[in-house]
């Protein structure tokens, strides 16, 4: 165990403890400041070890004692509960042709379930929405180890911890960037899915610190709004060896607010996610 880690996790699931799902253990690394969490990401070798690392991952005051604030007081729906109290991971295929990139867990949702977009009505939205994409093989997402499965399709997040408000500080979301700039690195997909005007900024910023070559201007986040990056040039003959494209997709979050007011509806993700398989198949206009 690292030093100080049997009282780091008090309020929170103690890693290697037995949580369905859990990638750590006694031995991961914990990053403890901002600087540690570039050098740790950066060093992951494989998703299971980068997912490990953002899992216990310390870095931001504010946000730990938050989220351990929560997993302790708890809602009294779920009183009886154990929460697990620390970062959530990227969940899903570990070659997935689709990223989805969200805002952060929610202080009851994955916080408490220790799986992204799991446990709340947000979760359900889209976990439905992924299944009648041929995106998952359950349309329900309630706890970790309920055995949901994403097939072509990973889960990620611009910020690991539930903020307070749902509002991660722009201090908070620069020290969590370096975990969304590896996993996108390890995933390697050909579209994203950007939720919110978050996840939009957060995967343009990802894709710029990458190399890739955004459109000028910056392309403005919108439901349905899509551009391409590039990066390398194409060969004579047009046969794109040497010239890598991903395509990003915008969608507006499907958070209660939004699914609630009908600012997002069911055939409105149904769109999006039709639209993102058939540039995952390379199909229609790229």
């Amino acid at each position: 165990m690292n030093p100080g880690m049997e009282t780091l996790f008090h309020d929170a699931v103690i890693p290697g403890s037995g949580w369905p799902g859990d990638p750590a253990s006694e031995t991961t690394p914990v990053a403890p400041l901002a600087g540690s969490v570039s050098e740790l990401a950066n060093s992951s070798p494989d998703l299971q070890e980068l997912s490990a690392r953002v899992s216990v991952c310390r870095a931001c005051p504010r946000l730990v004692a938050w989220r351990e604030e929560v997993a302790q007081t708890k809602r009294k729906a779920y009183a009886n509960e154990t929460y697990w109290g620390r970062p959530a991971p990227g969940f899903g295929d570990d070659e997935a042709g689709l990223a989805i990139v969200g805002l952060a867990p929610a202080a009851h949702g994955a916080n408490r379930t220790g799986r992204v977009f799991t446990g709340d009505r947000t979760g359900d939205f889209l976990t439905a929405a992924l299944a009648r994409a041929g995106f998952a093989n359950q349309s329900t997402s309630t706890h970790a180890g309920d055995g949901l499965e994403l097939v072509g399709a990973r889960l990620l997040s611009a910020v690991r911890c539930a903020p307070p408000k749902n509002l991660p500080t722009p201090a908070e979301q620069a020290t969590c960037a370096p975990w969304l700039d590896r996993e996108l690195v390890l995933v390697s997909p050909v579209v994203i899915l950007a939720l919110g005007g978050i996840g939009w900024k957060a995967t343009c910023a990802a894709l710029a610190r990458a190399g890739w070559a955004l459109p000028r201007p910056r392309p403005k986040f919108g439901h349905g709004a899509e551009f391409v990056a590039t990066r390398g040039e194409p060969e004579p003959g047009g046969t794109g060896r040497g010239w890598a494209r991903i395509a990003v997709v915008g969608c507006y979050h499907p958070s209660q607010q939004n699914t609630f007011t009908g600012k997002l509806t069911g055939e409105m993700m149904d769109a999006v996610l039709s639209r993102c398989r058939a540039l995952v198949k390379g199909e229609g206009d790229y």
